[in-house]
């Protein structure tokens, strides 16, 4: 069978299709109005519309109504007195000395949020049973108040769902669309559980319309959505549970990046996704790395998601004199539509026209020259700007520049330096339609000794995708002292979760045989109140105190240990295009040649190289300065710098010795 990945990005929506014997990559712009109207245009260019294709899909509508607050009408139900859950949170100030930081708002207004008689405690015994008549009442006031959607959110719930249940019973017969936390996140911590149950319950009829619209729409095509865990899943049980989307797209890039650094011999990496909108990093040792304790928009969400740190800086992000006269750029972004100046109809100055007029960008060879630039707009409201700051054009471009590498490069150090990694122990995997024009300044700053960036690097994400298994995420709290119960009893604890995840992953189709189940551990000291997680095994004591040394720089082996919550990542393992060696032909570098610009670094000029990255060949070697410009992206290579193509035709980028 075909198989297609679509990842929709903010300017761009790219495609990767997987057929017998070879790789074929297409870009249109998004659609943001309605992302469904850029897949279909593209599935009809590449001439797959109608057919029996796997389609995998990184989905952007959950995120951006999230973002935008544009979800569904939304209410809260928790245990009475309970109410201010979702407005309190957890009283932190994420700027503890701004007095006029800016308020928290939660997805759900106070005067839909409301409280049923009920109690179960923390052993789950009943304390007070639900009251039905109660229920009954609140039913005719979110009815009466036209709610789409709800979040349901009782008091140690995770350990004993029966209210919880009720409720989503008596809901589901008034059609409305309900989120229970005992079936989102079956954990402790009632704000997070709640928060993330929001989200789910928030987005979850937007997304219903959207997926049942594309898969009709689709016709034969086998849907799957990509996670925020690395893994995809059916479209109906995205559905079910959209929260596991938040993060999808991104994702896909990591799996990607860390699937083309594995193939090239480098276990360590850092992902660099710079795009249209936006700069996602993720930092991988030896395998990709989750999290559990994200935000999105302010809001808690915890569920297993692949630890990136995005920030606003991509090749569309706008720059522009803040009220001090200070340059920005960023987090704003040009997107699609109006776009960069140079596209033609955008206004304002973004990084894409920046690059421009440095020279980085080769206007006559964009997008495989199916996509004409207009270089004069961009420097002509460049200088304007210049102008006004007594400086040249090249010498503003250059600063813009400047500004958002320093966005990324403190991105990086989020994900490595802070975290007890030195960033000159990886390999900087560079990817996106941006990213590569950045690359090696972060490498220089951060004395990242390498660069890889990856063929088919602007459709990562989409490829990614295409090298993804189906992965659901399973967790119970147990708040058991390690010291009070053997491993053997461990076990036993994890039957139900380990059962369910097979019984889950036989139902999308898979054999025994294709399943692996993953067991982990979240704990701490005792006393502490934030968990790591570790491996499931005799030694996790052993790699607790060692994880904790690297993260926090200490760890006291005497001191008791808490286990919090058992985790099950439960993998159902796909069937994977093999990523193709590059066919070598014997052609000189000289025949990729397609031009020579002048390039500005350090506001000094130079007779650059441009590559057609389509007619490298392994083993060539090339010197900077030069641009590689390939279909969906580019690649600068500073003056500084050399590079050489590899066996499957990703670029190994190096600094000159001296």
């Amino acid at each position: 069978m075909i198989r297609l990945g679509i990842d929709t990005g903010g300017t761009f929506t790219d495609f990767v299709l997987m057929e017998p014997g070879q790789l074929r990559v297409h870009k249109v712009l998004s659609t943001p109005a309605n992302p469904a109207l850029a897949i279909i245009q593209g599935l009809k260019e590449l001439g797959v519309f109608g057919q029996e294709i796997d389609l995998i899909h990184g989905s952007t509508v959950a995120t951006n109504a999230l973002l935008e607050r544009r979800g569904a009408r939304l209410a809260f139900i928790t245990t009475s007195g309970f109410e201010d859950l979702l407005t309190i949170g957890r009283q932190t100030r994420r700027e503890l000395y701004n007095l006029m930081v800016e308020e928290r708002r939660p997805l759900v207004d106070r005067e839909f949020s409301f409280g049923l008689p009920e109690r179960i405690g923390y052993d789950g015994k009943i304390i007070r049973p639900l009251d039905a008549s109660a229920l009954e009442q609140l039913v005719k006031q979110l009815k009466q108040h036209r709610i789409e959607s709800v979040a349901v959110c009782f008091l140690h719930s995770y350990v004993r769902a029966d209210h919880e249940r009720k409720v989503g019973q008596r809901l589901a017969q008034e059609n409305i669309h309900v989120s229970l936390s005992s079936d989102i996140l079956p954990e402790y911590r009632e704000f997070e559980r709640a928060s993330t149950t929001a989200i789910n319950a928030y987005v979850a009829p937007l997304m219903e319309r959207y997926l049942r619209h594309l898969e009709q729409e689709l016709g034969e095509a086998k849907l799957k959505i990509m996670q925020s865990n690395g893994g995809c899943l059916s479209a109906k049980a995205a559905r079910e549970k959209p929260v596991t989307t938040i993060l999808s797209g991104p994702a896909g890039g990591v799996v990607g990046a860390s699937a083309i650094a594995f193939q090239a011999g480098f276990r360590r990496l850092i992902s660099f996704d710079m795009g249209g909108t936006s700069t996602d990093v993720s930092l991988c040792d030896g395998a990709i790395m989750t999290t559990t304790e994200t935000e999105i928009s302010h809001l808690p969400l915890k569920i297993p998601v692949i630890d990136i740190h995005s920030v606003g800086s991509g090749g569309g992000s706008i720059a522009y004199l803040d009220e001090g006269g200070a340059l920005r750029v960023g987090p704003r972004s040009a997107g699609a539509e109006p776009g960069p100046i140079c596209y033609g109809k955008g206004q304002e100055i973004t990084v894409t026209d920046a690059n421009l007029v440095l020279g980085r960008l080769e206007p006559k060879h964009f997008l495989g020259g199916q996509m004409k630039l207009f270089p004069e707009r961009s420097f002509d409201a460049i200088e304007k700007l210049a102008d006004q700051l007594k400086l040249k054009a090249e010498e503003l471009a250059e600063g813009i520049v400047r500004v958002a590498d320093a966005t990324m490069e403190r991105a990086i150090r989020v994900i490595s330096v802070e975290r007890g990694y030195d960033p000159r122990d990886f390999a900087l995997v560079s990817f996106g339609g941006a990213g590569g024009m950045h690359a090696c300044n972060l490498a220089e700053r951060l004395r990242i000794p390498l660069v890889l960036v990856p063929k088919n690097a602007g459709v990562l994400s989409a490829l990614g995708m295409l090298l993804s298994d189906v992965v659901k995420d399973y967790s119970r709290s147990v708040l058991l002292k390690a010291e009070a119960i053997s491993f053997n009893e461990i076990n036993e604890l994890f039957k139900p979760l380990l059962d369910q995840a097979i019984k889950d992953l036989t139902k999308e189709g898979f054999s025994r045989q294709k399943i692996r189940l993953l067991r982990y551990l979240d704990t701490r000291y005792v006393g502490q109140s934030y968990e790591l997680t570790v491996p499931a095994s005799s030694k996790f004591r052993r790699d607790f105190d060692r994880l904790h040394l690297r993260r926090y720089n200490y760890a006291d082996e005497s001191r008791p240990v808490e286990i919090v919550n058992l985790r099950v990542k439960a993998i159902g393992l796909t069937d994977k295009p093999p990523l193709p060696k590059l066919e070598k032909k014997g052609k000189s570098l000289s025949s990729a040649m397609l031009d020579e610009r002048v390039m500005i670094f350090d506001g000094q000029k130079y007779k650059a190289k441009i590559y057609n990255r389509q007619l490298l060949e392994p083993g060539h070697f090339l010197a900077g300065p030069a641009v590689i410009m390939d279909y969906e992206s580019t690649a600068v290579l500073p003056p500084n710098w050399q590079a050489q193509v590899d066996a499957y035709g990703h670029l190994i980028m190096r600094m000159k010795r001296k």
